[in-house]
């Protein structure tokens, strides 16, 4: 029974009053956070750590967002203006410079200095700004690095580039390095920078650092630059104007064709309605305004369901004081509004705490970020107070929605059964299984529907309405689940019991840790997908490892490299051998035209496809109908072999013997092939040019064509038919033939020393790379050489940072729903200590709940994930089935990196849960009544 103080203690405060205020239910959160300083503390951590990560973002978005006056001085220092004059046509830009468009041809015709002032107004001057790139010596070898030509001590480039140590370069022997191009290359300031060739040196004077840039950049004064291929594209001045340069005179200064980029116009850009069509601005994207607010509610939702089941834990264990006060004449209202105030306050202590944390790291990780991740410096320190106040209002919102299902929870429950402490229904109620099966049925019909119209707003609809439904049918899910505890031992049996019976707080927290591991496998899978479907575009040119040391002829008449016979193979092959881990180095020529031809004229030998082996669509790929599209999917003449390669050659002459190095072939294959070549025949990679074991070869010299080529002068282009023969194992030849001497003595043409082809016992490294690289620079400035690593896969964290945060949320959902169940398990466990239980069975079973929530959350997800990628990549490929030229299509990859730390998790959270459980089970005296 009640005691009767207790109930007229409460009594007069709530009967005949208007109920329980906001501020006496905030009074009563704050005094619980205080009581429950574990279960506060995880519920603020919770929700502080979005907050902290949102904040970070918006703080660092606001410091390297450059305002208009900083974007004006990282684009043009303390000039008026920069403009670019390389145009003999009328030039239409936007206001910022961004973009334009020239008219007529478009010709590039470099101006003078005398020029450009000539059509400024009087008083103006200006000094050149150019950029391009050049090969030095570096401390590894040799390597390309960026140039400016750009006199640093004129004030004009004042926040453009700034003096770090010693001077800028006052001749042209002198330059100044950028930290990063100091370190590659190896020289401080006195030390010396060498061209790849060594015919030229230059003095280093000082350390600049360009803060729009931070890369590495050799800084010559503007005359002295070496002269690269890009040099002209780079090419602008700095203007100082007398007056500021308005809008009116940029546009008149775009009518004799240049491209001015005004700090005027920066600071006070024109009207929309003077702004060229072509370059007005759309306003906001909505869809990258969609995305982020799906994003956003994802976020939402995993947070309400990592909280939730904290907040169920404090309205449990203050189940009887509610009781108590539903018994003393509170209505489900003020219990709703205790329970509720539970969520603002703790709310907003989460939020003061990621607000305040967020700041500090973003504060103390902005230099790490400029140099190692934005690679140019922020425009200043500084918050975006409107974002934060925006996150706190979210964090309080969360906080809020987190502990909703709570409140209604406890203002629905019996309170003779919450004051006796028997436990209510447990059953899940069969609307809302049907609404998660309806929810996530629709889910994913949006999802394919987004996929196959390539919608990313419908996709990522389609997974919050898929992840909401399963949420929704996680209850039922469970209490189906925990049947199978008949046939169970003891302690996995109480958790499925209790994982069942306490399903307010467990089916959150398996439904957190199901949407968490659902959105990291599916994202894994499809960034698999989209990586494997880039290599298999790929077309090695030799097979992996080996390497080619090419040689670059000037093309020539005058080319003194073009009078002899190219370089000595035999040296090149041995500085080959003295660098790389080679197995064979065999020399290799290439076709060249016959005896007393001009050094510039190209000569050259290409298979010819027969005429009934070629595709009818073959010209049209672009114009053709989707019937025709259909059609020339279905030809096997139209199949096409698609790709890229790092690494290749073109028509190059080799013996047999550099056919395994070159192909890669084996066994009977390489035989065929190698008899191919010493019959004087080619070795191609596409059967369809070998008909009955000969090919035809173009015989092409430029002389014969005037640099177009009709169907007529097609058919009277010289022909040879060769023994040939199509290899099938290793690496193909991709878009090219391999020659025999024999092939190129039938054509009547020549040959000339090509360079080397290495055959390595493993894939030589970068360093190796270099220090060969510079070897045969120093035998001869044309020497190239080219390393077979396979297709190009950055080193993106994505999938295991994905992987990482899904193992957090899931250990962080089994934690709480853990403590939940042992909250509500200690009558069970002090039951079990009175039959004579050992003291180890505590701590089993809270490894067995620990295993149910995480393990369940984990099984849950990771199909999910499976099932809405796979739908996601069917979709993608259906789309494109019908479509000519063939696009490679989506494998359904599947991510087992990051699968294996997902599976990992649930045995670190139960092995946590062992650990960390006192054995010792509890005793209690029965409370008298």
């Amino acid at each position: 029974m009640i005691h009767p103080t207790k109930t007229l203690r409460f009594a007069p405060r709530l009967r005949g009053a208007p109920g329980i205020s906001w501020l006496t239910a905030l009074r009563i959160a704050r005094r619980e956070a205080r009581r429950a300083k574990g279960r506060s503390a995880l519920v603020v951590a919770m929700i502080a750590l979005p907050v902290l990560a949102l904040t970070f973002a918006a703080a660092s978005y606001d410091m390297f967002r450059l305002r208009p006056g900083e974007q004006a001085e990282r684009e043009m220092g303390a000039a008026d203006a920069r403009l670019m004059w390389g145009y003999d046509g009328r030039v239409t830009q936007d206001p910022r410079g961004d973009g334009w468009s020239v008219d007529g041809d478009g010709r590039s015709v470099p101006r003078t200095e005398r020029e450009i002032l000539a059509g400024l107004p009087a008083g103006s001057r200006i000094i050149p700004s150019l950029e391009s790139f050049a090969e030095f010596r570096t401390a590894g070898g040799i390597g390309s690095l960026t140039t400016r030509g750009l006199d640093v001590r004129d004030p004009l480039t004042a926040g453009l580039v700034t003096l770090l140590a010693g001077r800028g370069p006052a001749d042209d022997g002198e330059v100044a390095l950028s930290p990063r191009a100091a370190e590659r290359i190896g020289a401080g300031i006195g030390g010396t920078v060498q061209s790849a060739d060594r015919i030229r040196s230059w003095t280093v004077t000082g350390l600049v650092e360009f803060p729009d840039s931070l890369l590495e950049k050799v800084v010559f004064l503007p005359g002295a630059m070496p002269t690269g291929p890009n040099s002209t594209d780079g090419a602008a001045w700095l203007w100082d104007a007398p007056a500021p340069v308005s809008w009116e005179q940029v546009k008149q200064l775009n009518q004799r064709g240049m491209v001015v980029f005004s700090r005027d116009v920066f600071l006070h850009p024109p009207p929309a309605s003077q702004v060229p069509a072509g370059f007005r601005s759309t306003g906001v994207d909505a869809q990258a305004v969609g995305v982020g607010g799906l994003v956003a509610g994802l976020a939402i939702l995993e947070i309400v369901l990592l909280a939730g089941p904290a907040f169920a834990v404090g309205a449990r264990r203050r189940r009887r004081d509610l009781g108590l006060v539903a018994a003393n004449g509170g209505t489900p209202a003020h219990l709703r509004r205790i329970v509720l105030a539970d969520g603002v306050v703790l709310g907003a202590l989460g939020a003061g705490a990621g607000l305040v944390l967020g700041v500090a790291v973003a504060f103390l990780t902005r230099p790490l970020l400029e140099v190692h991740v934005v690679s140019q410096r922020a425009g200043g320190y500084r918050a975006f107070p409107l974002a934060l106040a925006g996150i706190a209002a979210l964090a309080v919102g969360t906080g809020l929605l987190a502990a909703l299902v709570p409140a209604f929870t406890a203002a629905r429950g019996d309170v003779v059964a919450a004051l006796t402490g028997r436990r209510g229904s447990v059953r899940s109620r069969k609307r809302w299984l049907v609404a998660g099966v309806v929810l996530a049925v629709v889910g994913a019909a949006v999802t394919f529907l987004g996929a196959r119209r390539t919608d990313i707003n419908a996709v990522l609809a389609g997974l919050i309405l898929g992840e909401l439904g399963l949420v929704l049918c996680t209850p039922a899910l469970v209490g189906l689940i925990a049947r199978l505890g008949r046939v169970l031992p003891l302690a996995p049996r109480i958790a499925l019991r209790d994982t069942a019976r306490n399903r307010a707080a467990s089916a959150p927290a398996i439904a957190a840790v199901m949407a968490a591991v659902a959105g990291s496998v599916a994202l894994g899978v499809v960034l698999t997908a989209e990586q494997e479907r880039d290599d298999a575009g790929y077309r090695a040119g030799i097979p992996a490892g080996n390497a080619l040391i090419q040689y670059q002829y000037g093309g020539s008449a005058e080319d003194p490299r073009d009078a002899g016979k190219g370089p000595d193979l035999g040296r090149v092959a041995a500085l080959a051998q003295a660098a790389f881990p080679v197995v064979a180095a065999v020399p290799a020529n290439e076709v060249a035209c016959a005896a007393g031809t001009p050094t510039d004229v190209y000569c050259g030998l290409t298979p010819r496809l027969p005429a009934e082996r070629e595709c009818p669509w073959a010209d049209d790929g672009g114009t053709l109908s989707a019937a025709d599209q259909r059609k020339a999917r279905q030809d096997p003449r139209c199949a096409q072999d698609t790709g890229w390669s790092s690494v290749g050659y073109g028509g190059i002459v080799a013996t047999p013997d550099a056919l395994a190095g070159l192909t890669g072939a084996t066994g009977d294959d390489l035989a065929r092939a190698e008899a191919a070549i010493a019959a004087g025949g080619v070795v191609l990679g596409d059967p369809r040019f070998v008909v009955d074991g000969k090919v035809t070869l173009e015989i092409y010299d430029a002389r014969q064509q005037d640099g177009t080529v009709t169907a007529a002068d097609q058919a009277k282009i010289p022909t040879v038919v060769v023994p040939g023969y199509a290899v099938a194992t290793g690496t193909p030849p991709h878009g090219s033939a391999i020659l025999s001497s024999g092939a190129v003595a039938a054509a009547k043409l020549a040959e000339r020393p090509a360079g080397v082809v290495v055959v390595n016992s493993r894939t030589p490294t970068t360093v190796e790379e270099d220090r060969l690289t510079a070897s045969l620079r120093d035998l001869d400035q044309s020497l190239f050489v080219s390393v077979e690593r396979g297709p190009s896969r950055g080193s993106d964290p994505m999938l295991l940072i994905l992987a990482g945060a899904a193992g957090l949320i899931t250990l962080g959902a089994a934690g709480i729903a853990t403590g939940l169940a042992a909250a509500d398990g200690r009558s069970d466990l002090s039951t079990l200590a009175a039959v004579g239980a050992s003291p180890g069975v505590r701590r089993r079973l809270s490894l067995s709940q620990s295993g149910v929530i995480a393990g369940l959350g984990t099984v849950l997800g990771v199909a999910a994930g499976l099932g809405v990628s796979a739908a996601v990549l069917y979709a993608y490929n259906q789309a494109g089935a019908d479509r000519w030229p063939v696009q490679p299509a989506y494998p359904v990859g599947v991510p087992w990196g990051s699968l294996a730390v997902v599976a990992v998790v649930p045995l670190v959270a139960m092995l946590g849960a062992g650990l960390l459980t006192r054995s010792r089970l509890p005793i209690e005296a029965r409370r008298a009544t």
